[in-house]
């Protein structure tokens, strides 16, 4: 001991100390080294809680610890003035050979495994005037330290504190980070309870697009949307997320027609402090936030050439450079765009690069518009309905009047899902008493009671095989008063087992049962122009 270089063994233990930024693999490596200078059986970091008399072990290597050791030990209250006063003495290091029963109590010692005849050397650590916890030495035997132990004890204090500070706001970033994804995970639950998990009319006018995104959901295949504005792009985009590896990972929205040109850069790929007047701090852009997820591009064509350029880079080489930064920053993420725009004219006349078009229309899916699948107008209305009646706090979700659906599936849409959702949010806030009509909302030729609207000559539009059903069913249904099994009931007026009748219904978005059946609702009736045609007399379908 005599010949030891105190600064050789300051710099060797700090390098120990601070190998990692596990508190425990630090010690350990720390406790390995002193070993050969110190005479150690144990050797911990704590921190010792007055108020409630309880002392936590941030890490503790050594000894092997009794089966059932917990981090946090209640203290005796034996000596609980003892130990306060020995923590707010003012002296950084005491050696106690022969430790006080009452600091050192049988029942703690035994709960770390140790002997009942120790010896301790125990380190107040501080680091900027305030005491963050404490060092604690043990070894087997009394009178084990000398006072050459605690000078070199005292070498190290600095850094044992840095350590264990950094080790508490280590395990803090940690917890908060834990705490950030949990709350994540709880939005994202919450958002899917509001919006819901089912697409309507995924088995019906959505059928096909619903298999296309089941095919390419599993694989990171860039994916394309084309539709017209408002067929609900950015849900089929969602549900191709949640239905990939990458669902627990951030769905990131960006509407290049939103984004100012000046600022699409920054927007897209993020800046660096200084970058440009007003960049006073870094800032991670949207494709940086994708990272490990999804970025849904809606309104793709409306970027401006020099954006297409960059996009095409991320696409070919799965990385970004921040506005103003050194070099590439790699991102892994999947893409998917939307337009309602015709890329492949744009492309011809030169308003879309050709390559970048090819790398984004790997997988396209065309999202029909709502006058081609009206047979899912029903469920959409019964769906918004419930969602906007407690999007407004109504105290009870009105009913439909006779004629509404009909009035619904007479006009073309041009707003297609989102002018129907307004449609019927605009309905329910103008809404006092009765029954819910839209008649008034609509154009005078979108009215199926008004009188026919055509011109001589002009045949009346077919409409499609799944709306013929659904008015079929609910006119059978009107006509047995809701009743769906039995004599009378439409099961046996339409020749089909009551339980399909149900699953069609379900399917259909008809609600049943003689609670939900009434004459002045829509969904469970229809203004029929002519009797129901009597059953056919063939077998059941």
């Amino acid at each position: 001991m005599t010949d030891l270089d105190e600064n050789q063994f300051f710099r060797e233990a700090t390098l120990r100390l601070c190998s990692s930024l596990e508190i425990d693999t630090a010690l350990q490596r720390c406790y390995e080294y002193l070993r050969g200078f110190i005479p150690v059986t144990q050797m911990s970091l704590a921190i010792i809680d007055f108020d409630q008399n309880v002392l936590r072990f941030l890490a503790l290597v050594g000894a092997e610890l009794p089966e059932g050791f917990r981090p946090v030990q209640a203290m005796p209250e034996r000596g609980r003035l003892e130990r306060a006063a020995f923590w707010k003495n003012g002296e950084r290091v005491q050696m106690l050979n022969q430790p006080d029963p009452n600091f050192a109590p049988r029942e703690m010692l035994e709960r770390l495994g140790l002997k009942q005849n120790v010896s301790m050397i125990v380190m107040v650590l501080e680091l900027e005037g305030n005491q963050i916890g404490s060092l604690g030495l043990v070894a087997d035997g009394l009178n084990q330290y000398t006072e050459t132990h605690v000078r070199l004890l005292r070498l190290i204090h600095q850094p044992m504190a840095i350590a264990m500070a950094n080790a508490l706001k280590h395990q803090e970033v940690l917890r908060f980070k834990q705490m950030l994804a949990d709350d994540n995970r709880y939005l994202l639950e919450e958002l899917r309870s509001v919006s819901g998990n089912e697409i309507i009319g995924a088995e019906f006018g959505l059928n096909t697009v619903m298999k296309m995104v089941e095919q390419v959901a599993p694989i990171d295949s860039p994916v394309l949307l084309l539709g017209e504005t408002g067929t609900g792009k950015e849900v089929i985009a969602n549900a191709i997320h949640s239905l990939s590896p990458r669902k627990d990972g951030p769905f990131i929205k960006v509407n290049c027609g939103a984004i100012p040109e000046t600022l699409l850069d920054s927007e897209l790929f993020g800046h660096e402090k200084g970058a440009f007047t007003g960049a006073v701090g870094q800032k991670r852009g949207r494709f940086e936030r994708a990272d490990k997820g999804t970025i849904f591009l809606d309104e793709i064509g409306e970027l401006p050439p020099q954006a297409q350029v960059r996009l095409l880079h991320v696409l070919q080489r799965r990385e970004i450079e921040r506005v103003g930064g050194n070099g590439p920053i790699p991102v892994d993420i999947r893409v998917i765009s939307a337009t309602h725009r015709n890329l492949e004219e744009m492309t011809a006349r030169g308003d879309f690069r050709e390559d970048l078009w090819f790398r984004m229309n790997v997988f396209p899916i065309i999202i029909p518009p709502l006058r081609q699948r009206k047979g899912d107008i029903p469920a959409l209305v019964h769906h918004f309905l419930h969602r906007k009646s407690i999007e407004l706090k109504l105290t009870g979700r009105p009913v439909l009047a006779a004629g509404a659906i009909d009035r619904l599936l007479a006009y073309d849409w041009p707003g297609n899902v989102r002018e129907l959702e307004n449609t019927i949010e605009r309905a329910l806030i103008q809404h006092r008493t009765g029954a819910l009509n839209f008649g008034a909302l609509l154009p005078a030729t979108a009215s199926g009671h008004g009188g026919d609207t055509r011109g001589a000559g002009e045949e009346a539009p077919l409409v499609s095989l799944v709306e013929m059903n659904a008015r079929y069913i609910r006119q059978a249904l009107e006509k047995a008063g809701g009743k769906i099994n039995g004599p009378g009931g439409a099961a046996q007026i339409l020749n089909i087992h009551p339980n399909t009748l149900r699953k069609r219904m379900n399917k259909l978005g008809i609600p049943y049962g003689r609670k939900s059946w009434r004459p002045d609702c829509e969904s469970c009736s229809v203004s029929s122009k002519g009797s129901l045609p009597a059953p056919p007399t063939g077998g059941r379908g």
